[in-house]
């Protein structure tokens, strides 16, 4: 993986993916103690990030594999981004998807088009149903994030924060990223690199499915206790990817780890002070940067909400905070 392939993947997205802004507001900068910079992905198509990887990895195969279709695996944002990026290439998508996932994340990936096949998270194994899958109908499988064109997709976000922030005279600080998988947060790491490199890339997770952050400490890969449960259902992964973490042991700080209120809490703040929507898993690198500014460097640090695919029973929870 390298800067090449990130550029590659941004053109190939250009006028595809939406620019989304990097936001900011007085009253946030107050609480995280330090201008604080928000970059919503749960503005881009199918309210993710998602999209950018899911179109990257579909604009990258040949006539022949699309034609023949995709399969992925995803808790419901992936899954989105793939389906619309395979509807507008006109190729078939299946995607296993958690049974326990959002309602409404599951029927917004079966409103795209695709087939959905549910499994039990904690006692069937996404991968091995997709391997199945994949070989006996000839599917090409585009993993949630250990596939470098997804990587290399989540990258162009990391392009735009770059360029975005130096319009702002912001060349250093901490930026903060949503951690499920990793990939959103290697692919920044990546492109930051190459156009910010006085940025450092901190991941965020929620408590109790911290394997990114007890990894990037121990230097090798660690899982984490459980699967399932989580408020956090989008960042919900076993353990950091085979491709993501050496990317991520290479270039990025510490991880920071929010309790389940505080994601609730950023959620609030999110809508009263950006006017933005975000899920739970989406606002864990608000929540790190409003909450855990004595762990940051800077005087400016920059945040991502990965996604805004939240129900709306979980969201009137959040807004009870304000």
């Amino acid at each position: 993986m390298d800067i090449a392939r990130i550029e590659a993947a941004a053109k190939r997205l250009k006028s595809h993916a939406r620019r989304t802004p990097l936001l900011g507001a007085p009253a946030l900068d107050q609480i995280a103690g330090r201008r604080l910079l928000v970059k919503p992905e749960c503005l881009q198509h199918t309210g993710s990030f998602k999209f950018r990887g899911g179109w990257s990895a579909l604009s990258a195969m040949s006539p022949e594999a699309r034609k023949k279709g995709v399969i992925a695996y995803s808790s419901g944002n992936h899954a989105q981004g793939v389906a619309m990026a395979a509807r507008a290439h006109g190729a078939p998508a299946v995607i296993i998807m958690p049974s326990d996932a959002p309602a409404l994340k599951i029927d917004g990936t079966r409103a795209l088009g695709a087939e959905v096949v549910l499994y039990e998270r904690g006692r069937e194994a996404r991968e091995e149903i997709g391997d199945r899958l994949a070989r006996g109908r000839g599917l090409t499988l585009i993993k949630p994030y250990d596939d470098p064109e997804v990587i290399a997709g989540q990258g162009t976000c990391g392009l735009e924060i770059a360029e975005q922030a130096a319009e702002l005279n912001v060349t250093q600080g901490d930026v903060l990223v949503c951690c499920g998988g990793g990939g959103l947060t290697a692919g920044i790491a990546l492109a930051l690199q190459a156009r910010a490199p006085d940025m450092r890339v901190r991941p965020a997770e929620p408590e109790g499915f911290d394997d990114t952050a007890r990894s990037l400490r121990a230097g090798k890969q660690l899982a984490n206790d459980q699967e399932a449960g989580g408020l956090c259902d989008a960042i919900l992964t076993p353990k950091p990817g085979d491709l993501t973490f050496p990317i991520n042991a290479r270039l990025c700080g510490p991880g920071l780890v929010v309790s389940d209120d505080e994601v609730l809490h950023a959620m609030a703040l999110a809508f009263r002070h950006l006017k933005v929507v975000a899920e739970p898993g989406g606002a864990v690198a608000l929540a790190a940067a409003l909450f855990h500014g004595d762990a940051l460097q800077g005087d400016t640090v920059i945040a991502t909400i990965s996604g805004g695919n939240v129900e709306a029973s979980v969201f009137a929870r959040a807004l009870q905070r304000l």
